[in-house]
This record gives C-alpha cells, structure tokens and sequence, in this order.
C-alpha cells in the first residue's frame, strides 16, 4: 500500500487523537466515554471538517465495514482533493448501523461528500492490522537496523517467499483498486 503525503500525515495525526482521546491522565481507558461525549458535540465538529478532518473522523472509529480493501488502498494513494465521493465508494465502504445517522448529518453539509471519503479512509488506516504499528514504525529511531543484522541470521529463503507473497498480494490489491478507479471514471494512475 502506498500513501500520499496527505494521508500520510492525516494518518500521524489521527493516530495521535485517538491516543489522546483512549486514556486519562491516571491510565485509564476512556475511549467510549470520550467518543460519546465528541459525538455529542456535532455542531462544533461539522465546522471542523475541513480544517481537521482527522479530529472530526474519530467519531466514525469503528463505524465502517471494509469490504473492498483494494479500492481503499487506492483512495489512501490520492491527493486528498483527488479522492472520490462517499457515492462513487459504492460496496467498498458499508456505514454501520451505530454511525448510519452520524453519516446523514455529514453528508448533508457541503463538503459531506468528500469528508466522509476521508473519514473512512483514516478509520481504515488505523484499523488496518499494520496501520497502528506502521505509524509507529514511522517514528522509530535507527536502532531498529541492529535487529534487522539480527535477523539476517534466520532462514533467507523462507523469508524471501513470505515477502514475495505480501508483495503479489499488494499488486494485486493495487491493481483491483486501479481497476475500481478507472471503472469510476477516474485516469489510471501509473
């Protein structure tokens, strides 16, 4: 999966809300009643959805079904004013019934359309099984290169086939999302 340099930062600073938004200060874990209480808060946030979006797309976290990640790889690949319409997304997104009236009231507001697009797409990003550790890995300092000399002592042909079957899989996710692009109306980015 490839990231614009938007999605990448959009990505950093979701991360970092919903870390701010997940413990207090003693601890504990607040998530629910932190989310319950933005969500509450929905005049604010619709303003916000254009100068912060990745503070406003908290309130969709765990609100979605992906059931085309290819064609959510490729939305994450664009330019945040490249990315399609909620519309054109089709099957690839479902709303959640918990969040299926959050999405009508962004949807009737004039950007609704392309926030929701983008809501999705970090809510994608951090529920990624990589996309929290990823984020992660972008931080980390260059210790992590005297473990990879570790490594190397382990069985190279075994990791050269596990790597080559994660890249046929990215290509071919890539490729379906391309596909799905294109069938949308959109150029075929190459």
């Amino acid at each position: 999966m490839i990231l614009s340099p938007a999605f990448h930062d959009l990505r950093a600073a979701y991360q970092s809300e919903m870390d701010d938004l997940t413990s207090d200060t003693e601890g504990r874990d607040v998530l629910r009643k932190r989310l319950a209480d933005k969500r509450k808060s929905l005049d604010f946030l619709l303003q916000m959805t254009e100068a912060a979006p990745e503070m406003v797309a908290v309130v969709f976290h765990q609100g979605f079904r992906f059931t085309e990640p290819a064609v959510m790889d490729q939305v994450v690949s664009l330019e945040i004013d490249d990315v399609p319409d909620w519309d054109e997304l089709g099957g690839a997104v479902q709303v959640l019934p918990s969040a299926q009236s959050l999405a009508e009231t962004f949807l009737q507001q004039a950007d609704g359309q392309r926030f929701m697009t983008i809501a999705a797409a970090l809510v994608y990003l951090y529920e990624k099984p990589d996309g929290r550790m990823q984020a992660a890995a972008d931080d980390a300092d260059e210790d992590d290169a005297d473990k990879d000399e570790d490594r190397e002592d382990h069985d190279d042909e075994s990791r050269e086939y596990v790597e080559s079957d994660d890249e046929a899989d990215a290509r071919a996710r890539e490729e379906a999302g391309a596909d799905w692009m294109v069938e949308q109306g959109f150029d075929r980015k190459d």
